[in-house]
């Protein structure tokens, strides 16, 4: 990765799109939220796949206890440093302060959890391969995908997260995407150009049983 990715990759959680999306997101009632299945309190939730931190980020702000996983050394830094000055910052400090931030990889990490340390909910953005450059996404997540390259080992997380989360595993795809492992999901939220597959109910239990 060149300097000049590392640059676009800086992540800013106490102003720019990260404001913005805080204030002007739509709060419970957008897509994530709904996916994430936040009404009352909101839940515990793994974001097994951290990247930028926007999702995790917003989950954050809606109360969510969070743990976020990047294994990714560059990509860990770069959201400890935002982290840090979101901790430095009263306007973020209080959402800042529910983000536990791990470096690991994240099927390994949520497969070795004791019982009593398991989440609500896991939460999975796997990278996906874009068919053309324009469908490339830019800024941030462009660096993001050029230094990550698409997922290859999806399947091994949802397996370890369909066993591990108490209530629901929620996963993002690109709205026309087939579901990870062809793994028809309980239901799904959708929005313009995402569809978050949702894993819960009888479905988990099924899996968790087996």
């Amino acid at each position: 990765m060149t300097q000049a990715d590392t640059n676009k990759l800086k992540i800013d959680f106490v102003g720019g799109a990260s404001k913005h999306r805080r204030q002007f997101g739509g709060g419970r009632n957008q897509p994530l939220a709904r996916a994430i299945g936040i009404s009352g309190d909101a839940p515990s939730v793994i974001d097994a796949t951290a990247g930028t931190g926007s999702d995790g980020w917003v989950l954050a702000s809606l109360g969510c206890t969070m743990i976020w996983i990047e294994r990714d050394t560059e990509v860990h830094r770069q959201l400890a440093i935002a982290l840090s000055a979101a901790l430095d910052n009263p306007d973020t400090q209080e959402i800042a302060a529910r983000v536990k931030l791990v470096h690991a990889d994240a099927s390994d990490y949520i497969g070795a959890l004791h019982a009593d340390d398991c989440p609500e909910v896991i939460y999975m953005d796997p990278m996906y391969p874009h068919k053309s450059k324009s469908a490339a996404s830019r800024g941030p997540m462009q660096a993001l995908q050029k230094l990550l390259g698409p997922d290859t080992d999806s399947e091994r997380l949802l397996k370890a997260a369909l066993s591990q989360a108490k209530k629901r595993v929620a996963v993002k795809r690109p709205k026309s995407a087939s579901p990870v492992a062809d793994l028809k999901p309980s239901g799904s939220v959708l929005s313009p150009n995402t569809r978050y597959d949702i894993y819960g109910g009888a479905l988990l239990g099924e899996i968790n049983n087996n």
